[in-house]
């Protein structure tokens, strides 16, 4: 019934009077008239949102109440490397038990992790009990995978639908980390350090409450899982360094950025200036996804990647030449509409390349690829920031972007077996 019922949802006609051409959005109209669609998105979108609160939330928690940056970046860190080790031991068990079994458990505990810290905190518990609390928080389930693996369920063999759905969840991982870092600074300025951790922690479990409801779109478990491991699956080593690649972009941007601004004495546009990098690549993500894709996603990766290091260069001759933080907002509002479509094609590759009953896994990965790259991405750019200037290190983004493009056309290569049809 649910397949019939996607059917004719795909298959719908054109609305009369438009000379048979369906107006921009349709596929996103069309996306979300899939049964449960809506409601299983309402609830990742919800916990989805603190992945881009915890991280800031932290950071102001500690700082503003022990006093140290170093601490509170140390703390983050530590969080960033759990997270690094344990995600793909998570989304495994996912895959091999169902998202409903594994995701809710895994959610209470890190929640309890992220109520441990700030009780930590709060009550001025030594400084261990704070690693020990955040680095908890790493059993958070990688929610953006779960939502793409079941559009890679409905949509299977629907590759257009498929691209429109990936879009649509680049975007949505654009919006959640614009809005997300300015939520938290709001909660934990306006009313206590620790709003922000306690906001973000009952976003995530009512969230993934509501996102693991709905089981009729949940992917059906395996009865065997595929020994071949996504990290060995043809293919799959050269995008996961190009995801570590792309991460140490977003990284140096960020810092670079907040270095740049609080120079010229404007620190606290700093936010707004990322937002605005955000807001870009959120806008071509979802014009993105509401075309047709030319060729498949192996042959327009490199293009996608040749275009995100031409616009890169864009910031960094707004530094360079003029010094005017305007400026600089709007070349990073321009380049950031490469991100979203860089992305999504090459999120498509790892779904395509991932063994079939491993997709979560596989898509995990890459999202540790990138956090992986984002950690390289800070330390690098703020060493060139202190040792050099905050304008020469946005030279730092270009070079990452510059190894993506080599990257880029490894991954590329006809000499990999794609697990999924081609799109």
């Amino acid at each position: 019934m649910r397949d019939s019922a996607r059917n004719r949802c795909w298959t719908a006609r054109s609305p009369p009077g438009d000379g048979g051409r369906m107006p921009q959005l349709t596929p996103y109209r069309r996306l979300f008239g899939l049964p449960g669609a809506r409601a299983f998105t309402a609830g990742n979108l919800i916990a989805r949102l603190p992945m881009g609160m915890f991280s800031v939330s932290a950071v102001v928690m500690i700082a503003g109440t022990r006093g140290s940056y170093a601490l509170a970046g140390a703390v983050t860190a530590t969080g960033l490397a759990a997270t690094a080790v344990v995600a793909p031991w998570t989304a495994r068990l996912v895959d091999r038990h169902g998202q409903g079994r594994v995701a809710l458990p895994a959610t209470v505990f890190a929640v309890l992790g992220s109520l441990a810290l700030l009780l930590c905190v709060r009550h001025d518990a030594p400084d261990w009990t704070l690693f020990t609390s955040y680095a908890a928080t790493a059993t958070t389930p990688n929610t953006g995978g779960m939502s793409r693996a079941r559009w890679a369920h409905l949509l299977a063999g629907d590759p257009r639908g498929l691209h429109t759905a990936n879009s649509f969840e680049q975007a949505a991982d654009e919006l959640c980390f614009m809005l997300g870092p300015v939520l938290a600074a709001f909660l934990c300025g306006a009313f206590f350090p620790e709003a922000g951790t306690l906001v973000g922690a009952v976003l995530l479990l009512t969230g993934m409450v509501l996102f693991t409801t709905w089981r009729a779109t949940e992917p059906p478990v395996r009865a065997r899982i595929p020994a071949k491991a996504p990290l060995r699956a043809p293919g799959m080593p050269p995008l996961l360094a190009l995801c570590l690649a792309m991460g140490a972009v977003f990284g140096s941007t960020e810092v670079v950025t907040l270095a740049f601004a609080d120079a010229r004495g404007h620190r606290s546009a700093a936010g707004v200036v990322l937002a605005l990098q955000a807001a870009g690549s959120c806008a071509a993500g979802l014009l993105y996804g509401a075309v047709k894709p030319a060729g498949p996603a192996a042959s327009r990766l490199p293009w996608c990647v040749a275009a995100m290091t031409a616009l890169l260069t864009l910031p960094l001759l707004a530094a360079t030449l003029t010094g005017a933080l305007p400026l600089l907002a709007g070349a990073l509002l321009i380049a950031g509409m490469a991100t979203a479509p860089t992305m999504v094609t090459t999120m498509t590759l790892v779904q395509q390349r991932t063994p079939e009953g491993r997709l979560n896994e596989g898509m995990t990965l890459a999202a540790t690829g990138l956090l992986g790259g984002i950690a390289c991405g800070s330390a690098l750019g703020g060493w060139t920031v202190e040792h050099l200037s905050a304008t020469a290190g946005y030279g730092i983004p270009v070079t990452a972007a510059a190894g993506a493009l080599a990257l880029s056309l490894v991954a590329a290569s006809n000499r990999f077996t794609d697990h999924r049809t081609p799109h």
